[in-house]
């Protein structure tokens, strides 16, 4: 379980790729401290365990899945990458729940400076809109965020300059592809809803005291 809340930015050190796999090894300084062998790291997004451990960098793999529905097949050595260790059970919860399991990948469509801030619309598959509200919670390569708007097939994130300078999101533009993780809570509540499933609807958590 993560945050959402990036510790630091870590650099791609070294990929080994095969047909449709890869070994990704990171530069880091700060989430490689107290890392231990089959730790979970967030990298963009994506919960990756540690296979090896070396002065400043650690390893992950990556399994075919994980290149198929994420943006990871497109780093290359000295791209830059989120990092955020596993929330520690005693922690203080500072973002939203982020499981680090991608649900699908965006594009971005627009930046806009704005005073101190960057609006970002982000084009969304359409499976995924009905997760989006208005201050709701996403996860952006990562990134926890609030949604500020949300319009046809595209949601809007806005970047305060903390978060621009600590996450790789700023130094992307349009076009760019990230992952996306919807909020968890969002999709439970979805899931339950399905009356094929489990028989609960709105009337059902209503009267239940749940909405």
């Amino acid at each position: 379980m993560f945050t959402g809340l990036i510790e630091e930015v870590g650099t791609i050190h070294n990929l080994q790729k095969g047909k449709n796999s890869m070994i990704l090894t990171i530069t880091c300084s700060k989430v490689i401290k107290d890392a231990g062998i089959g730790d979970s790291i967030s990298i963009n997004g994506v919960c990756l365990t540690v296979t090896e451990l070396a002065d400043h960098r650690f390893s992950v793999d990556v399994m075919p899945e994980t290149m198929k529905s994420t943006t990871l097949h497109e780093l290359t050595k000295g791209s830059k990458v989120n990092l955020e260790r596993a929330m520690a059970a005693g922690g203080r919860f500072g973002g939203h729940f982020v499981s680090g399991h991608v649900d699908g990948t965006g594009i971005i469509q627009s930046m806009k400076k704005e005073e101190n801030a960057i609006y970002i619309y982000i084009q969304a598959p359409d499976e995924l809109m009905k997760y989006f509200m208005m201050k709701g919670s996403v996860a952006v390569d990562g990134t926890s965020l609030t949604i500020f708007d949300v319009k046809n097939n595209a949601f809007m994130i806005s970047l305060i300059p903390q978060t621009a300078e600590d996450t790789i999101i700023a130094s992307k533009s349009p076009g760019s592809k990230v992952n996306i993780e919807c909020d968890m809570i969002a999709k439970y509540v979805q899931n339950l809803m399905q009356p094929q499933q489990s028989g609960i609807d709105a009337a059902y958590l209503k009267e239940n005291g749940f909405m």
